[in-house]
């Protein structure tokens, strides 16, 4: 037995390479006889250059093939899903559209498959090769209102126009989810509210690239989340601060303005020399209220009350009189910055422009009435007449007085010895209200912002609106219907007047926050003064809230002249539109539109 088990293995041997030679012989015929095919092994070279070929066959295949949406097909089930949307809509249970809430997931899966969202919710995310590559710190893209043109930006605007604005350039599949989305935004943003997953995790992560779809509540528990998500596996300490009541802000800067970014976001512990109080919340609490006064004390020159409305606070431009003022708006930004971070509300209110500015968008003439509205109208007689209907010569460049000398400045080089003509006076307009609302003041605005984003990223605050932004740093007001309604006078208009029953009647349909924001938009801030709305401030003391009649056509917005705290309504026909038209105002016209 043994022998004849020898004799087999011996034959096995002998005919495998027999076997293989054959197989071979069998590739080669068939044309395959490539090395990586045959079973030789490759060079480390080859077998790169050949993986490296077969990712770009892979890449090359995946970018020819169709889109998810269209290998799929499903028109006709979106469009069904979006009547029914709309019937939803109109129901008062806020529950009932979660019972198509998976179908909205599958149709932005569907047609954000071509999306990739935005990286820059990270501060560094990993390329291809393992290492870390710092994202550069810009705000997300969002579709906006079309820009209108300087003389015109007060005409009608509906969303519809907005939906229209969506730039062509952008893929098939993202226009469509954009329209889809601020069509069914009020059902969207329903859905959002009552998601456990955070958004940058779930199916709706796309809309983090646009933002402007958001409520401000969504926006603000993703804001919440994402600074959580920043803090992940840090270690949060007590710091503590040691304060003097009767030096409050000297204490605070001296304390903090050496601690580094990462050291600002401990939690802090106040100390408030010579008493025994201890910390739990409440003298944290305390702190904030008495900082966010002495930001506005006088005798630091930081800060000075806006001529427009003589409530909110602009930055003084001469500040410099304060050697350390630069040093002191950093500590300010750092203190706002902080505050918000800690969810904490400050009694702080700040004009359109400034809150701009923190934001990163552009300002705009119109942000210039509520802060010089003499200027103001002389810039809109300019581009609604011509240059000679002034009757003098103007120049590119300003007067400025401080300290009793006038000084002129030039908008552009030898701007004091270049006259505005009729073909360019929309530059001399920009860049005049740039030089008022910026250039006065970009030393102490650029300081504020570097302390500011030390604590939160340009990134993340860039998502809200100015008038948002208020809401984050001073909280939503109290707004009682009544006390506004006893101090508000009629233009054209009676107590009786059908437009104004259903103009209350729409207001108090609204929620709290679409209330402030209707306060925002015809007094400048939504800030209510301590005794109510009889000593609500205008440009020329006391002035309470006014209705004007508008008696041009009934498809514009209502527009407002924050100067004066007066609303122009026109006589909307039935109830429903001056609702509709009235909450669009307030949500949309953020930028100027129907502003006068």
């Amino acid at each position: 037995q043994q022998q004849q088990q020898q004799e087999e293995d011996s034959n096995q041997t002998t005919t495998q390479p027999e076997e293989e030679a054959a197989a071979a012989e069998e590739i080669t015929a068939a044309g395959l006889d490539s090395p990586m095919e045959v079973e030789t092994l490759p060079t480390s070279t080859d077998n790169s250059n050949d993986l490296d070929k077969k990712s770009t066959d892979k890449v090359c295949e995946e970018d020819d093939l169709p889109s998810l949406s269209i290998q799929l097909s499903l028109d006709q089930l979106w469009d069904t899903l979006s009547d029914s949307l709309v019937e939803l809509s109109r129901t008062n249970d806020n529950h009932a559209v979660l019972v198509l809430q998976p179908a909205v997931e599958a149709f932005f899966l569907v047609h954000s498959s071509d999306t990739e969202p935005t990286k820059t919710r990270h501060p560094s995310l990993p390329d291809s090769s393992g290492q870390h590559v710092v994202v550069p710190d810009l705000p997300p893209l969002s579709p906006a209102p079309s820009t209108q043109s300087i003389a015109g930006a007060a005409g009608s605007f509906s969303r519809e126009n907005s939906i229209a604005q969506i730039s062509p350039s952008l893929p098939p599949d993202t226009q469509k989810f954009l329209r889809f989305a601020e069509t069914h935004r009020t059902v969207l943003n329903q859905i959002l509210r009552q998601t456990p997953t955070p958004l940058a995790d779930g199916p709706f992560c796309v809309l983090v690239d646009h933002t402007r779809l958001l409520d401000f509540d969504v926006k603000r528990r993703y804001f919440r989340q994402e600074l959580e998500r920043m803090d992940e596996g840090m270690r949060r300490d007590d710091l503590a601060i040691h304060v003097r009541r009767e030096h409050v802000f000297e204490d605070s800067f001296r304390e903090l303005h050496r601690r580094t970014p990462e050291e600002l976001k401990n939690r802090l512990y106040i100390i408030f020399e010579g008493e025994e109080g201890q910390d739990a919340g409440g003298l944290l609490r305390e702190w904030y209220q008495i900082i966010s006064r002495e930001i506005f004390n006088p005798n630091y020159a930081l800060f000075m009350t806006s001529p427009g409305d003589r409530v909110t606070y602009v930055p003084n431009p001469s500040s410099h009189c304060n050697p350390s003022h630069l040093l002191y708006f950093k500590f300010v930004g750092r203190v706002i910055a902080k505050a918000i971070y800690d969810n904490r509300l400050l009694d702080c209110y700040f004009s359109r422009s400034f809150y701009k500015h923190i934001l990163g968008k552009p300002v705009r003439y119109t942000d210039m009435e509520s802060e010089d509205y003499a200027f103001y109208q002389g810039l809109v007689f300019l581009l609604e007449h011509t240059v000679e209907d002034l009757g003098y010569e103007l120049m590119f460049s300003v007067e400025v007085q401080e300290f009793g000398v006038t000084e002129v400045r030039d908008l552009k080089p030898n701007g004091r010895n270049i006259p505005v003509l009729e073909e360019v006076k929309r530059e001399y307009v920009h860049l005049v209200c740039q030089e008022k609302m910026t250039g006065a003041i970009r030393k102490q605005i650029n300081a504020f912002l570097e302390g500011f984003y030390e604590v939160i990223p340009k990134r993340l605050i860039s998502i809200f609106t100015e008038q948002e932004l208020e809401l984050l740093i001073s909280g939503l007001p109290t707004i009682d219907i009544d006390d506004l309604k006893a101090n508000t006078e009629y233009h054209k208009y009676e107590l009786s007047s059908l437009q104004i029953q259903w103009f209350w009647r729409a207001l108090r349909s609204y929620d709290q926050a679409e209330r402030a924001k209707f306060i925002q938009f015809v007094t400048g801030t939504s800030k209510v003064p301590l005794g109510g709305f009889a000593a609500l401030e205008g440009m020329n003391g006391t002035q309470k809230f006014q209705i004007h009649r508008d008696d041009r056509s009934t498809d514009r917005l209502p527009s407002a002249h924050t100067c004066f705290n007066q609303l122009d309504l026109p006589a909307y026909e039935t109830y429903d539109k001056l609702r509709s038209m009235m909450l669009l105002a307030i949500q949309e016209c953020c930028e100027g539109y129907g502003l006068a």
